[in-house]
C-alpha cells in the first residue's frame, strides 16, 4: 500500500476500486481570491500567493488530494502555475482531480486537452463528469459514442486514471448513474443536516466506487457561520469538526472536500483528527444532543422526501431542511443564503419559491404524514425570502 504524502496526523482511506489512498480531507480549489474573474487563464498574483500558501500548509498536514474543475473559473490555471512554477512539486507528490463536461466526444477530448494545458500536466488521476443532475444529463453524457465513452478511451490511453461523476441530482438519478457501471467514483452531497443520499453511499460502496463528499461546510449547513445554539451543541468540537467526524464514521465515505482558503481553516481541519469508527463516546454524546434538538419542533424530524417531484415545482425536502435548521438549531443563516438561490430552471439548485400560488399547487395526497405542509412552507418563505430590493 503506497500513500502519497503520508503524514502521521492525517488519516487516509482507499478510494474504492481506484485503489488510490486519499487523505480523508481533500483540498477543494474553488475558494481562492478572484477565482471567478476573467480571463480564466490569468490568475492574479494574489490568487497565486494564496493558493501556494494554502497548498503548502495543507500538504504539510498530510492532505494529498487536490480537487478543481473547468467550471471553477481560474482555478485550474492557478493550480498549474502554483504546483509547477511556484512550488515545483513533482507529479507523483500529489493526487489531482478535475472535472468537466462537453456535448460530444470530440468536444470532450478538446476540453480535457485544454485542462491538461491549464494544469501543466500530462495526466489527471481522477476525472469527474461535472454535474449529472437530472435524467437528461445522464442520458446525454452516457449515450453511445458520447462524451463519457470518449473519457473512457482517454482512460485507456493513460490520460485519465479513473473516471467518476459529480452530482446534485435526486437520489434516484444518482442510483441510476452508479448502475451504469461506467464510473469508479461519485462526488455527492451527504451530511448530518442532509442524509437523503445514504442509499447512494451504500450502493456506491456495494459497487466498489469511491465516495467523495461535496461541500460539507457550505452546502452542509453554512457551518462556518454557526449559531450560538449549534456551537454549544457541538462543543468541544466546532460544527465543522463534528459534521466531518459524523460523515467519516461511515466507512463507505472516503474523503470530504474542504474549500480551505485561510490558515485558520487548516488549523480547524486538524481538530477533526484523530477520529474513530465507531464514533468515540464523546462524539456519540454530541450526536445525541444534536438529535435531541429536534424535540423542540418534533414534526421537523419529517423530511418530506415523498414530495421530491411535487407538481408545484417547490423543492419541498430542501425547504423543510432549512426550516428544521432554523427552528431546532437557530441555524437560519443557511436558509437565508440558499433559499434565495432557488431557480426553477436551474439544474444545480432547482425549485420555485414557496409563494401562496405555488403552495396551492402542492399535491398533499403524496404523504400520509400528519403535517401541515402548507404552514411549514409559508413559514420558511416568510422567514427566508428576500426581494431584489431587500438584497440591495
Amino acid at each position: 500500500m503506497k500513500i502519497v504524502n503520508q503524514q502521521p496526523n492525517m488519516q487516509y482511506r482507499r478510494f474504492g476500486r481506484t485503489d488510490r489512498w486519499l487523505s480523508t480531507i481533500t483540498l477543494g480549489g474553488m475558494r481562492y481570491h478572484e477565482s471567478w474573474s476573467e480571463p480564466r487563464d490569468e490568475p492574479t498574483p494574489q490568487m497565486i500567493d494564496q493558493c501556494a500558501d494554502i497548498l503548502t500548509r495543507a500538504f504539510d498536514k498530510g492532505v494529498n488530494h487536490i480537487e478543481t474543475a473547468y467550471g471553477y473559473g481560474r482555478s485550474e490555471y492557478c493550480h498549474g502555475v502554483v504546483l509547477n512554477d511556484v512550488l515545483g512539486w513533482k507529479r507523483d507528490q500529489y493526487l489531482l482531480m478535475t472535472k468537466g463536461t462537453a456535448d460530444s466526444a470530440d468536444a470532450m477530448r478538446r476540453r480535457v486537452e485544454e485542462q491538461l494545458i491549464a494544469l501543466k500536466t500530462d495526466h489527471i488521476d481522477l476525472y469527474g463528469w461535472h454535474g449529472i443532475n437530472n435524467p437528461q444529463n445522464l442520458a446525454s453524457a452516457t449515450r453511445s459514442g458520447g462524451p463519457v465513452e470518449e473519457l473512457l478511451k482517454m482512460k485507456q490511453e493513460g490520460i485519465i486514471g479513473d473516471l467518476g461523476f459529480s452530482t446534485h441530482a435526486p437520489l434516484e438519478v444518482i442510483i441510476d448513474a452508479i448502475a451504469t457501471d461506467l464510473f469508479s467514483f461519485v462526488n455527492l452531497h451527504y451530511y448530518y443536516f442532509m442524509q437523503r443520499n445514504l442509499g447512494a453511499v451504500e450502493y456506491a460502496a456495494a459497487k466498489g466506487l469511491g465516495v467523495f463528499i461535496i461541500s460539507p461546510n457550505d452546502k452542509g449547513g453554512k457551518l462556518y457561520e454557526p449559531s450560538k445554539k449549534l456551537t454549544k451543541l457541538c462543543a468541544p468540537l466546532t460544527p465543522i469538526q463534528f459534521n466531518a467526524r459524523w460523515c467519516l464514521a461511515n466507512q463507505n465515505i472516503h474523503t470530504l472536500s474542504f474549500g480551505l482558503s485561510e490558515p485558520s481553516h487548516i488549523e480547524e481541519m486538524m481538530g477533526i483528527f484523530p477520529f474513530t469508527v465507531p464514533l468515540s463516546l464523546a462524539d456519540q454524546k454530541i450526536t445525541q444532543r444534536m438529535n435531541e434538538a429536534q424535540l423542540k419542533d418534533p414534526l421537523s424530524a419529517w423530511h418530506g422526501f415523498e414530495f421530491a417531484n411535487d407538481p408545484s415545482g417547490i423543492n419541498i425536502p430542501e425547504i423543510l431542511r432549512m426550516h428544521r435548521m432554523w427552528k431546532c438549531y437557530d441555524q437560519s443563516s443557511f436558509g437565508e443564503m440558499r433559499y434565495n438561490m432557488f431557480d426553477e430552471n436551474c439544474e444545480w439548485f432547482w425549485g420555485r419559491f414557496a409563494t401562496p400560488e405555488a403552495i396551492s399547487e402542492v399535491d398533499a395526497s403524496s404523504t400520509i404524514a400528519s403535517v401541515d405542509i402548507a404552514k411549514y412552507l409559508k413559514e420558511a418563505h416568510e422567514r427566508f425570502y428576500r426581494s431584489e430590493e431587500q438584497k440591495s
